[in-house]
């Protein structure tokens, strides 16, 4: 099945394919580990960031043979590309899955941007998923944030101006700003906006699937609404990177002699499988691969 034809099962049946990010294969074992012991999709993000951390073929490569060796259906994300000559850029490497982010530029700018990526992919492979983005995330990276983090109202997607969007550009996945933010604040509790989620998705056709960015940090029953509004991908990133430097960083102190790279993982891709498997069993993921 293709990324488009699982999306659009999940938002039917109201279940979620989890999102992960990357910047190393420690994070990717630990995901690819969750997704065989739940038989579960996932798809597999790198930011632009984190493209130059892994390689951009090299993670193209690596997760291409772990889809091979498990017969799962993953897919690698060019996660937040921030103009269309790095979504495209992904896209040729061989990226499987295409997200462009021009959600801070005005509007006819966003709209001219994605569709020159939607329509550059699709006519080269109409299976590939492009998802573009409208509203605006007003935190850009996935870290904690000591301080409250204000959401003003016209950062929010406005349901009218989303299926505009859609129509305009051609794309296949559709992520808006509804209260959600990346990273985790602690002086700020994740409220979504389901009235507004509800209203995006029963203004768009069931082929394009709801993202929600900014998952981290989120209690579990705002994301079963969220999913029961019409969510069916959720992006998780600062929660992996949470749980993979507290890990680390408890294996070398438990290690102090220890000079061996890899016996510091062990525990740190269990950290990262555990924290997986608990999201794609909220997510209703469980074998639906």
């Amino acid at each position: 099945m293709t990324l488009t034809e699982i999306l659009k099962k999940a938002t039917q049946e109201h279940w979620a394919v989890g999102h992960f990010n990357i910047s190393n294969m420690e994070q990717l074992h630990g995901i690819i580990n969750a997704a065989k012991n739940l038989r579960a999709p996932v798809m597999i993000g790198l930011s632009e960031g984190e493209r130059d951390a892994f390689g951009l073929n090299q993670a193209v490569a690596v997760i291409e043979s772990f889809k091979k060796e498990t017969g799962l259906p993953i897919f690698v994300n060019s996660d937040h590309s921030k103009s269309p000559e790095s979504a495209i850029k992904a896209f040729d490497a061989g990226f499987n899955s295409i997200h462009i982010d021009l959600s801070k530029l005005n509007y006819e700018e966003n709209v001219a941007g994605t569709k020159k990526v939607a329509d550059y992919v699709h006519a080269k492979n109409p299976d590939i998923s492009v998802e573009g983005e409208l509203g605006y995330l007003v935190t850009d990276s996935s870290k904690i944030y000591k301080e409250a983090v204000e959401i003003p109202e016209e950062s929010l997607t406005k349901p009218e101006q989303a299926v505009e969007f859609v129509k305009t550009t051609g794309v296949n996945r559709f992520a808006g700003a509804y209260g959600n933010l990346h990273g985790i604040s602690l002086k700020t509790e994740k409220k979504l906006d389901l009235e507004r989620i509800m209203a995006i998705r029963e203004a768009l056709p069931v082929e394009v699937a709801l993202v929600l960015h900014g998952g981290s940090g989120t209690n579990d029953e705002m994301f079963k609404r969220a999913i029961e509004a019409g969510i069916a991908n959720i992006h998780i990133s600062t929660e992996i990177r949470i749980a993979y430097s507290e890990a680390l960083r408890k294996a070398m102190a438990d290690m102090p002699e220890e000079t061996t790279p890899y016996k510091f993982f062990p525990s740190v891709i269990k950290a990262v499988q555990d924290k997986v498997e608990e999201r794609l069993r909220l997510f209703g993921s469980v074998n639906r691969a």
